[in-house]
C-alpha cells in the first residue's frame, strides 16, 4: 500500500508492500508519485533494494551503455564516438549519489562553447542513459538530473544549397579513396543518408530501385533509381568498402582542399531533396523517397532556388 500526505508543504510518501517499508520526502507531488511507482514495481518484481553504491562513477554507467545499450543502435557509430569523448571529461569522474542537476548544468554551460548541437546531443544522451540505469538496470537513483536541464535551443534549420561550381569541383575531385565519387553521386541522386548509402549491398538493388529492409524511422523503403544512379550502383563494389569515420575524414579534406566552406555530407541529401521539387515532384512523392512520415520535417529540408523557379511563374 501506498500513501501520500502533505505536510508542511511537502509530500510524504509511504509504502508497505510484501513486507517492505520505505519513506521518503519530496517538495514536489509529480516526483512523489514517480518514486513511489518506480518502488511498488520493483518490490512486485521482486527486485531487492540495495542501497546505491557509494563507489559508482558516471564513467561506470557510460561504460556500461557503451557495452549494452549504444550497439543496438543504428547509429552506435556515432554514439560510441560521443560517449568516448564523455569518458574524457571531468565530470565522468564524479559519483553518481553526489551528481546532481547543476553539476549538469555547469557541463551544459561549458560543453555549448563547442555548439548548440554538439550540447543538445550530449545531454539527450546522457538524459537516456540516466533513464535506462532507473528503470532497466534497477540503480536506486531518486530522479533523472538531467531533467531540469534547459538544452540549447536547436539552430535554424540550414538552407544550404551547392553552387554549380562547388558541384563541378567535388564532381572532378580526385580522392584517394576511389569509392568516395559513386558515393557522392548517389547522395545526390537518391538523397539518401550516408549511413544508408554505405549499408547498400547487391541484394538491395532491384530493376529500378534500392530496397531498404530497414531505415532510420524503422520502417523499409524503397528508392527509385535515376539511370545514372543505377549505372553506378551496378559498377560498384557493394557494400562500399569504407568506414564512416573515413567518409568524413576525406569528406573535410575535400573541404579544406577546395576552400568549400559550411558544407556538411548531409547537406547532400538537402541537395537531393530539393532537386525532386525543383523537378515537379509532389510532397507524397519526395516523401515517398525520403522516408520522412512528417511534412513539417521533409520541408526543413528543401530550399529551392528562386532562378529555377522563374520559368514557372511566367
Amino acid at each position: 500500500m501506498t500513501t501520500i500526505r502533505k505536510r508542511a508543504g511537502k509530500y510524504q510518501i509511504q509504502i508497505r508492500i510484501q513486507g517492505k517499508n520505505l519513506n521518503k520526502t519530496f517538495n514536489h507531488l509529480k516526483d512523489a508519485r514517480k518514486w513511489g511507482s518506480y518502488h511498488e514495481s520493483k518490490i512486485n518484481l521482486g527486485s531487492e533494494l540495495e542501497s546505491l553504491d557509494k563507489n559508482l562513477t558516471l564513467a561506470d554507467l557510460i561504460h556500461k551503455y557503451l557495452k549494452e545499450i549504444t550497439p543496438t543502435k543504428k547509429g552506435w557509430h556515432m554514439e560510441t564516438i560521443r560517449m568516448k569523448r564523455l569518458l574524457r571529461q571531468s565530470i565522468a569522474k564524479k559519483r553518481i549519489h553526489l551528481l546532481k542537476t547543476k553539476d549538469f548544468v555547469e557541463y551544459k554551460n561549458e560543453r555549448i562553447k563547442d555548439g548548440k548541437i554538439a550540447c543538445r546531443y550530449d545531454l539527450t544522451l546522457l538524459h537516456h542513459l540516466y533513464n535506462v540505469a532507473i528503470k532497466q538496470w534497477g540503480y536506486l537513483i531518486n530522479s533523472n538530473p538531467i531533467s531540469n536541464v534547459p538544452k540549447p535551443k536547436p539552430n535554424p534549420s540550414r538552407e544550404r544549397r551547392l553552387s554549380d561550381n562547388e558541384l563541378k569541383y567535388i564532381l572532378n575531385e580526385k580522392f584517394k579513396n576511389p569509392h568516395m565519387q559513386n558515393i557522392i553521386n548517389i547522395a545526390i541522386e537518391t538523397g539518401m543518408r550516408r549511413g544508408e548509402i554505405l549499408s547498400i549491398k547487391s541484394q538491395n538493388l532491384m530493376k529500378n530501385y534500392i530496397w531498404l529492409p530497414d531505415s532510420k524511422n524503422g520502417n523499409p523503403r524503397k528508392i527509385p533509381l535515376t539511370i545514372k544512379a543505377k549505372a553506378i550502383l551496378e559498377m560498384s563494389t557493394l557494400p562500399f568498402p569504407i568506414t564512416p569515420n573515413a567518409l568524413r575524414l576525406a569528406w573535410n579534406r575535400m573541404l579544406k582542399r577546395s576552400g568549400i566552406t559550411d558544407l556538411h555530407f548531409h547537406d547532400l541529401r538537402h541537395e537531393a531533396i530539393s532537386r525532386f521539387f525543383e523537378k515537379g515532384l509532389s510532397i507524397p512523392e519526395v516523401s515517398l523517397i525520403s522516408g520522412h512520415k512528417d511534412v513539417r520535417q521533409l520541408m526543413k529540408y528543401t530550399h529551392l532556388k528562386v532562378e529555377n523557379l522563374v520559368s514557372k511563374i511566367n
